[in-house]
């Protein structure tokens, strides 16, 4: 059977602009496939402790959006890969995701996520629900499932500012896709449970946009104090997590002037009380 590379260029023209689908990776697979991460090979071996795994993303709702945040630590087995591994990424003007797992698929997906909703953006002429995202996202997850079983597991946290509700969401899921919206807060990857335990003492209702920030740095620190997987601030070699801010404004990366500030205020209180702020119990 002829390719598309076979076909005359006016034909292969109408092909690109009457694809059937919306979808960017659903194209490109009946087009050219072999461009594509292969997500059907058996490893021989399975190399899930040999590759850098990226470890803790958290994401927390404020009055009017959301905020996530990340370490920058990546692990292969007990060993430190790299200390300023990139975790949190744009997906569109209005959404961000984290990724946590295999460090090297984690960032593959998230850029070929970022082109998916762009690609959905053109043909439609409108940008995707919130709650498409999430599934589309979900899809992709999915897809991995096979890489999953041989220890190649990536696992997103996924958040965005939904503009019907004015209010930040956030979606978590499983290595089999999901997804689950989660209410108020969330956090993924080996540091999770101690983020997740902070962010239970911590969280505020309709907080705003700096007190979340902050939260999330204090949560990312307690994570760190407790899993040797997640990096804290590292000040000798400035170092800081990645913090990103969305809202009716949009997605806004805080600089590493902005997120130091937070650092050192958070550093600064540790010296007096080292476990953090003490939550009310009334």
């Amino acid at each position: 059977m002829a390719s598309h590379r076979d076909l005359p260029a006016g034909l292969v023209n109408e092909l690109f602009r009457n694809t059937g689908s919306s979808s960017f990776t659903e194209f490109v697979t009946s087009y050219a496939p072999d461009v594509l991460p292969r997500r059907d090979e058996v490893l021989a071996t399975p190399i899930g402790d040999q590759v850098p795994h990226a470890t803790t993303i958290l994401a927390a709702t404020f009055a009017g959006g959301v905020v996530m945040a990340g370490d920058r630590r990546a692990t292969s087995g007990n060993i430190i890969s790299q200390r300023d591994v990139e975790k949190v990424f744009r997906a569109d003007d209005y959404s961000c995701m984290g990724i946590a797992g295999t460090a090297s698929t984690g960032i593959e997906m998230a850029r070929l996520y970022r082109v998916e909703l762009e690609h959905y953006e053109k043909l439609e002429g409108r940008t995707m629900s919130v709650a498409g995202k999430a599934n589309r996202l979900a899809t992709m997850v999915r897809g991995n499932l096979g890489m999953a079983m041989q220890g190649l597991v990536v696992v997103p946290l996924f958040a965005a500012y939904d503009p019907d509700r004015d209010e930040g969401r956030i979606f978590s899921y499983d290595v089999a896709g999901g997804p689950y919206e989660r209410e108020r807060f969330d956090a993924i990857g080996s540091g999770s449970i101690f983020a997740r335990g902070s962010l239970k003492k911590l969280y505020r209702d309709g907080a705003s946009a700096d007190d979340m920030v902050m939260t999330l740095i204090q949560a990312l620190y307690d994570a760190a104090d407790d899993d040797s997987a997640t990096g804290g601030p590292d000040v000798t070699r400035k170092i800081w997590p990645i913090v990103s801010v969305i809202d009716a404004d949009g997605f806004r990366r805080l600089s590493e002037e902005e997120v130091s500030g937070y650092v050192e205020q958070m550093l600064e209180a540790r010296l007096i009380s080292p476990d953090g702020p003490i939550a009310p119990l009334r």
